[in-house]
């Protein structure tokens, strides 16, 4: 990238959301580890330090080494970052009287200052932290304040310097997106150039560069992200793209012939393969998310591993990895941040498979892969599709998994999806699924008892999946759809709506 925003992490839970406020201004950013930066060169117009979990007064504190930055790079340290600066430079933080943590409201704004520019008090502010700086580093001046926050924000005199208390980032901060301009355009510099056409232009030069005349094997699975992925790849190799469909047996009622055909107008190479005995075969017996979760991605090792091996002289596995399966697998940038969950396309391969992993989506959000199929022309009907876990059913099936349980739930999820789509909520939606539980309950129809499954049914709004609240779907609409799953998919007698957001929740229940 010519130009770009580098944000060391210190493990913040807002992290990824500073990236993403920076994207959507139209530049590139990266985050990187607080003790792993990266090679630094004109390329870098600005510099963020993130939050923390951490307090700058523990010993075992991140506690970067800033000294080809400092004077260097414009630089702006967040809650912990601004405290880091404070406190390694002269200044003193305490231990806030009480946890400083929501809504507060900035009443004292210097807005001539750079940063604050075109920002006037009063104006809302998001607090998330336990330390409050109390005194102010050395060659320091005051820009902002609270009522209870005195030193809300500061900058040092003479360098482009500052530090807030406060989470620009967040919704919440009423000009938090002012805040994050000001930084990056009027003192960084930015021109505001990165677009999905200019992603795109960098891929495809990127991936020549990279992949040359090799071959790649890609699966694909009928999502967004890899069908993105695979146009991405076709317009940089051409015909050494081979694309490989799996069928899992987990797939949505009638998912794997409708997926087929769809590729079939998109000029792409693509072959199916029914994988769906083996997957049952190692997930029998299996309970345990992640025990699920490992066995799955071990049946699509060996599917590619095979596959792979059809294809002469290929050297390369593409995968439709985005940053949000980075980011929940392991801590997306090495950093302090903890495992959600694991994803079967991250992690890297085993060493029997002799290829090399090509990701070229991985550092981008769902609604960033959404903007660049556009810009490649992907049909609507491809990049409108909602999120799909790649273990399938099997994380929507709560328990073991049998064939019976599958057909049970594709037929249930059939109705729900095909129901979202004739109301014309199906877009309203950002991802919706049915969840199979592992209970039983009393019915009655007619005059008879009845003793069968529950589901319950999931629908989010979000904008990336990194966060995400119910939808609020009109009764009536409920109501219609769980009479017509207990109507028409016999062993199901009971429907409930799941009405958790993320967080506390995951989007998926495993």
């Amino acid at each position: 990238m010519e130009e770009m925003i580098l944000i060391l992490d210190f493990g913040s839970q807002y992290t990824q959301l500073i990236a993403r406020r920076i994207r959507e201004l139209n530049v590139y950013s990266e985050i990187h580890p607080w003790n792993k930066i990266p090679p630094l060169g004109n390329h870098i117009k600005g510099v963020i330090l993130s939050g923390s979990p951490f307090s700058v007064r523990q010993e075992d504190a991140p506690k970067p080494n800033l000294s080809m930055i400092r004077g260097r790079y414009p630089l702006l340290g967040v809650c912990y970052g601004a405290q880091y600066l404070a406190q390694s430079n002269g200044g003193r933080v305490e231990a806030s009287e009480t946890r400083e943590y929501g809504r507060a409201m900035l009443e004292s704004v210097n807005n001539s200052n750079e940063l604050l520019e075109g920002i006037d008090a009063p104006t809302q502010v998001w607090m998330s932290h336990g330390d409050s700086i109390k005194e102010l580093p050395k060659d320091s001046a005051l820009i902002c304040s609270t009522s209870s926050v005195e030193n809300a924000g500061y900058t040092f005199n003479n360098e482009k310097t500052y530090a807030i208390q406060f989470h620009p980032e967040v919704y919440h901060t009423s000009a938090g997106k002012k805040l994050i301009e000001n930084f990056i355009v009027k003192i960084g510099g930015c021109a505001q150039s990165w677009t999905p056409d200019s992603f795109v232009d960098a891929s495809i030069a990127e991936l020549k560069k990279k992949v040359g005349n090799d071959k790649v094997v890609l699966g694909l699975s009928g999502g967004v992200d890899s069908s993105v992925a695979a146009v991405l790849l076709q317009r940089a190799i051409g015909d050494n793209l081979y694309c490989v469909f799996v069928n899992n047996g987990l797939l949505r009622k009638n998912e794997y012939d409708e997926v087929l055909e769809s590729y079939k107008h998109m000029g792409l190479n693509v072959k199916g393969v029914d994988a769906s005995e083996a997957f049952y075969i190692e997930l029998k017996g299996l309970s345990d998310p992640e025990a699920k979760r490992k066995a799955i991605g071990k049946v699509f090792i060996d599917v590619f591993d095979t596959e792979s091996n059809k294809i002469e002289n290929v050297k390369w596995l593409a995968q439709g990895t985005i940053y949000p399966d980075v980011i929940e697998s392991v801590s997306g940038t090495g950093g302090p941040s903890v495992t959600i969950k694991s994803h079967h396309n991250v992690g890297g391969l085993p060493d029997f498979m002799k290829l090399e992993v090509v990701e070229p989506l991985r550092l981008l959000f769902k609604d960033e892969v959404r903007r660049v199929g556009k810009a490649l022309g992907i049909s609507p009907s491809i990049l409108g599709r909602h999120p799909f876990p790649g273990p399938g059913l099997a994380i929507r099936i709560l328990g073991d998994i049998t064939p019976e349980k599958v057909s049970l739930l594709q037929e249930a999820d059939h109705v729900w999806i095909s129901l979202l789509k004739e109301h014309n909520l199906y877009d309203e939606v950002w991802q919706a699924g049915t969840i199979l539980l592992p209970v039983q309950t009393v019915g009655v129809m007619g005059d008879e008892r009845t003793y069968e499954q529950a589901v319950a049914l999931r629908a989010v709004t979000s904008t990336d999946g990194m966060t995400a609240d119910w939808s609020h779907l009109p009764f009536e609409f409920l109501a219609e759809v769980s009479n017509s799953i207990i109507n028409k998919v016999k062993g199901i007698n009971r429907v409930v709506y799941d009405i958790s957001s993320k967080p506390p929740a995951t989007i998926e229940w495993e």
